[in-house]
């Protein structure tokens, strides 16, 4: 039946010759408006301009948005999965394409303004110093054909891209439940041959949780120059993150049906004290007429101290760890592009990146609550590391007739890097080799609403972390990189007027995958996998005043060939963690010129939470939110968002089999039931 779909979608299309789909010769879907400079992101091809699943999220559905992180505004987007710990800092990451967000397989590559920003483990923090006032728009590129990154780009990439000149001065005052606070501030300045823009947000909020207080800032500034003929843009982008954070911790299945609101007491001195740093130079040169030259040069720093205790259990000192990262990346990414003919471009691109880290891990005795100020027990880590990557791309995009586009691409990457435990032992990274990518894409416009699009390319995941098994050391057994093969098939269309539809096809098969999660040392072999799924979505301007959204995600993960540690088969079973489907369904009525109503339903399905399927399925939700905007002058409105107004109950899950000494249970993280937030926007 799924696979009736396509064709079926193809004659609609062709039925139908009113408004506009994504641009022709492209695949992009828009949700609200955005005005794009490229400034922010890469340099030719941009993300929009990557032929598969792309979609953009534009500043009217992210301004307004009261989120407690930035992560949680993707929420809004077609197929996404959103993985809600709740505990701190670590508060979750968005996913999709059937990669889960358990921390194991982190493969989504996240960018601010094109600028790479994943912690080494390929976890998504950096996107927590930006906050929506700041954002221009936020672009989802999914599938394994776009060739600009390589690490971590396993089943696409985010990047969050801002607001860079203009003439602005911009505010947002918000309170909310559970005594939440919350100011942004933006400023915008351009004159001459000169922009500047400047950031600064604060968040203050006692959680829904006891023992869950959460205090934030950031503050961001941009200083741009262009030459008097507007072939040349330097610029300097900096940003600054303090996030201070307690931790509820999870609880028991007994524990929460006793109540939601609590933590254990053994959680009382658990939390998160972060700092992160990005700074940023960017270059932009129109050589010639058909030669251009992009640049980014950039320096991130990630600080963590995390005090988490996972089990009431007496065993020891086994969950009750101190976590201490200290993670430097400096890097380079460039591209140089050549438009040879009218029907052909020609684009080279390379990224250097080095990272020197520290990872430190402690542990202590059993006491409630933890005491994290004594002499630990056990140091578990003291390692220092590095991680080099050189990655270099070419591609061509060919477009022999005016409805016909073909991109050929090739990619490659190799991996250096050494270890040092506190023993004293030294170890290399396991040797990969020459990474290769080749990918081919191409878009065939059957009308100006009709686009056919097809791919096909292959990424890669390698193992990250401070020691073994990414490091090579005595003993251990060496890995090749898991080589992801992906493939989609899609259209986009405009059945009516004023309306914008894709349906995608894709699968995504996996070598050697490795579920590894550095920060507990835990590595679960899932050998060959597969991923696929079916993704339909729409947005319609169905009147001047009403607008509509709609997107249902079918998918799945299973394991082909592998076994567990005991040798038994895991062919057949679901990857842990993962939702069958995500839906969303939202809606916009301007019933009054002053006055605005939104509507948004997302759901997630349930999900298997370990690796042999035998623990049941958790997790799944369908939660409503409303919003209702009044502008009181032209510089002033006021915001009313109601979360999860049919105040539902549901939890984030996972299975605890290695804090518990052999006593293995399900544990959970419960979601706060239905919040209210009042905002106060000015736009001077």
């Amino acid at each position: 039946m799924k696979n009736e779909l396509l064709p079926l979608a193809v004659l609609v299309a062709l039925a139908s010759g009113h408004g506009h789909a994504a641009q022709a010769g492209e695949s992009t879907l828009t949700l609200g408006e955005v005005l794009v400079d490229g400034s922010g992101g890469p340099s030719l091809l941009g993300g929009s301009s990557v032929l598969t699943s792309v979609d953009v999220l534009g500043a009217d559905r992210i301004e307004e948005q009261n989120v407690m992180n930035s992560w949680e505004l993707l929420g809004q987007m077609p197929g996404i999965q959103l993985t809600e710990t709740r505990q701190g800092a670590e508060s979750g990451k968005a996913t999709f394409r059937a990669f889960n967000g358990e921390g194991y397989i982190n493969g989504i590559k996240t960018l601010i303004d094109g600028v790479p920003s994943n912690v080494n483990s390929g976890n998504q923090r950096f996107i927590d110093m930006v906050f929506p006032l700041e954002l221009d728009y936020i672009e989802v590129v999914r599938g394994t054909n776009d060739p600009r990154y390589g690490l971590h780009n396993i089943g696409g990439n985010i990047n969050f891209v801002t607001r860079q000149g203009g003439n602005y001065s911009d505010g947002r005052l918000t309170y909310g439940s559970f005594d939440t606070r919350e100011v942004q501030l933006a400023l915008g300045r351009e004159s001459g041959n000169f922009a500047q823009n400047y950031v600064l947000a604060k968040q203050d909020s006692d959680g829904y949780r006891d023992h869950d207080q959460s205090n934030k800032y950031a503050l961001g500034g941009k200083w741009f120059y262009t030459d008097d003929a507007g072939l040349l843009k330097l610029g300097l982008v900096t940003r600054l993150y303090h996030h201070q954070a307690e931790e509820p911790g999870f609880l028991t299945r007994e524990e929460l049906e006793a109540s939601r609101t609590d933590s254990d007491p053994k959680n009382a001195n658990d939390g998160d004290d972060r700092d992160m740093k990005q700074a940023a130079i960017h270059l932009d040169w129109q050589a010639r007429d058909d030669l251009s030259l992009s640049g980014k040069l950039y320096y991130n720093r990630y600080v963590d101290d995390r005090k988490v205790t996972f089990t009431s259990y007496p065993v020891g000192n086994a969950p009750r760890q101190r976590r201490q990262w200290d993670e430097r990346q400096t890097g380079l990414l460039g591209s140089l592009t050549w438009t040879a003919r009218d029907w052909l471009t020609l684009e080279g691109g390379l990224n250097v990146e080095h990272q020197d880290n520290e990872y430190r891990r402690y542990r202590y005795n059993y006491s409630v609550p933890t005491e994290f100020d004594v002499t630990p027990a056990r140091i578990q880590n003291d390692d220092a590391y590095s991680l080099d990557n050189f990655g270099a791309y070419v591609q061509a995009v060919i477009q022999p007739i005016e409805s016909l586009k073909i991109i050929p691409a090739y990619r490659v990457d190799r991996f250096y890097g050494e270890t040092e435990l506190p023993d004293g032992t030294e170890a290399d990274l396991q040797d990969y080799g020459t990474i290769q990518q080749p990918k081919l894409s191409l878009v065939y416009s059957l009308t100006p609403n009709v686009n056919l699009y097809a791919n096909w390319g292959r990424t890669f995941q390698i193992l990250t972390g401070s020691r073994e098994p990414a490091y090579l050391t005595a003993g251990q057994a060496k890995f090749d990189p898991s080589i992801n093969t992906g493939k989609e098939v899609g259209i986009t269309f405009s059945p009516v007027e004023g309306a914008e539809a894709r349906i995608a096809l894709w699968q995504q098969d996996a070598t050697d995958e490795v579920a590894n999660m550095p920060s507990t040392g835990t590595t679960v072999g899932l050998g060959e996998t597969r991923r696929r799924g079916v993704d339909l979505q729409l947005t319609a301007n169905l009147t001047d005043r009403w607008s509509l959204w709609a997107s249902h995600a079918y998918q799945e993960a299973k394991v082909k060939s592998a076994f567990t540690a005991g040798g038994e088969s895991l062919a057949g079973k679901e990857v842990f963690s993962t939702p069958r489907h995500i839906s969303n369904l939202g809606t916009d009525y301007q019933f009054a010129q002053d006055w605005r109503l939104s509507l948004q339903a997302r759901a997630q399905g349930d999900y298997y939470i370990d690796e042999l399927n035998r623990q049941g399925k958790y997790g799944g939700y369908a939660l409503l939110d409303a919003s209702v905007h009044y502008s009181l002058t032209p510089t002033t409105s006021l915001d009313l968002q109601v979360k999860n107004l049919t105040d539902r109950e549901y939890e984030y899950v996972w299975y605890d089999n290695f804090f518990w000494g052999g006593d293995d249970q399900p544990m959970f993280s419960p979601a706060p039931g239905r919040t209210a937030y009042l905002s106060l926007n000015l736009k001077l």
